[in-house]
Parts: C-alpha cells; structure tokens; sequence
C-alpha cells in the first residue's frame, strides 16, 4: 500500500464528508508496473482512497479474473482480453477503454554488440540468445513475433529464442545477460535503473500490431467508488501526463 498524504483535521473532516475512503485491487499487465505504481501514488494523495497492485502477465491475469480473483480493474497489455471480459459479463458494460499504446525496443548489454544498431545482429544470432515475452500469454510476445516473422528472422531465431513469462522476466533475461539481446517493452528501455545498453533499437510501431492497451472496470467493482475515481484519474490530463512520462503514447 502506498503512502498517502497527511492532512490536516479540517481538511481530513472535509474530505471525509465529500467522499468516502475506500480500497480497490488493481491487476496491471507487467509491462505497465512502474507507471501504475506512480499512477496509485499520485492518485491516493489525491483521493485519500487506496490501491493494491498485482502485476503479471496479461495471459495469466485474464485466467485468474476468470477463475474468481479479487480484482477490480483490469490494465491489460491489449484489447482483447479486455473485450472477452465485457462480453461475458465479468466486466462492466461501456467501461472499457484505451488507456496506453506501447511500443517494444530491441535492447542488449552484450559488449560484443557495442557499436551495432542490435537490428543487424539479428539475423547472425550463432549461439547468442533472443529473449522475448511468451507470446501465448503475453501481448508484447505476440508483437515481438510479428516483428520477427514480418523480417523473415522468425526461423532464424527460432532455436536462439528464450521466452520470459511476461515482459518484466524477459527484461531481466536480457539485463542479467541470460540472453544476449531482447525484446522488451520501449517503457523499460526509458528506465534509468536499467544498466547502460551495449546497443538498442527502437522497432517501428508499423512493424506490428497496434499494442494497444486497455482498462476495464471489472463487476465486482461496480458499485466502488475507488475503482469508479481510478478509471478517471487514468484518463485525466495527470494520468495521460504520467503515462506520457513512462514512454507510452496517452490517448486524448
């Protein structure tokens, strides 16, 4: 739980009068972890609610919505698990929308690739591995094949490639040098935490499938007042600034 802003006993008593504190539970497609980190940050101070955060793969998220998890706002890594959920009721109608469109980045620390562009090594993998996100749960797997097939690398890559559970384990093959190169999300190439790249490219969005991002209120939440504010905090000029900020495109 974050931490959340102190008032004063006036401004305490007022805002407890104009709206009531709740909690709400949050599963966020791992790709977008530090910006809903800093999203739920900014937003407690600002609502007195607050927010509990469960990140993994859109894939493995969507199957536990399914099968009865506690959550009450999905941020998917696409739109069609999103889709799904309203269709079958276990979200609420006319909630779902675009809150992000991400990007991925070919990224590497391998110094034997320092001086390359890292899209030329590609297609001269040898024993070096490619790390990408399982694209049988993760969207930006899905993307990262599109990429690689729509190049004509996908067989050459296909014996080289090491596949994270999401994009989060994929970063951490490709940063703790597992995997020579990979294909992680453009938001996390943006991170300064991260060591300092050998090379990176940035793959042109044309080069596969809009990864367009969507939120939906999910029906457990549909009479909670914190998950309703969550949803428009998202879409709120301070919640496209965050998300902006984090090196994905914030839809108008």
């Amino acid at each position: 739980m974050f931490r959340r802003q102190r008032y004063s006993p006036l401004a305490a008593l007022l805002l407890a009068a104009a709206s009531h504190a709740d909690t709400l539970t949050v599963a966020v497609a791992s790709n977008f972890a530090r910006p809903a980190h800093d999203i739920a940050e900014h937003f407690e101070a600002a609502s007195d609610h607050s927010v509990r955060i469960t990140t993994a793969s859109t894939g493995k998220l969507y199957a536990q919505i399914v099968n009865g998890a506690p959550f009450d706002i999905l941020l998917a890594a696409d739109a069609g698990r999103p889709q799904l959920l309203e269709a079958s009721g276990a979200a609420v109608a006319g909630t779902r929308f675009t809150y992000a469109v991400g990007a991925l980045a070919l990224w590497s620390r391998d110094k034997e690739l320092a001086g390359t562009d890292c899209r030329e090594p590609l297609t001269r993998l040898g024993s070096k591995k490619l790390a990408i996100a399982n694209p049988l749960t993760a969207p930006y797997g899905v993307a990262s094949r599109q990429f690689l097939e729509g190049e004509g690398l996908w067989s050459i890559a296909a014996t080289q490639l090491v596949f994270g559970e999401n994009i989060s384990q994929t970063l951490h093959f490709v940063v703790s040098g597992n995997a020579s190169l990979g294909l992680i999300a453009r938001s996390q190439a943006l991170d300064a935490r991260l060591p300092e790249p050998a090379c990176q490219w940035l793959v042109p969005q044309s080069m596969h499938e809009p990864l367009e991002q969507q939120a939906v209120l999910l029906q457990r939440a549909a009479n909670n007042e914190a998950a309703t504010d969550f949803m428009a905090f998202l879409r709120s000029p301070a919640g496209r600034k965050i998300i902006g900020a984090h090196g994905y495109t914030a839809p108008q």
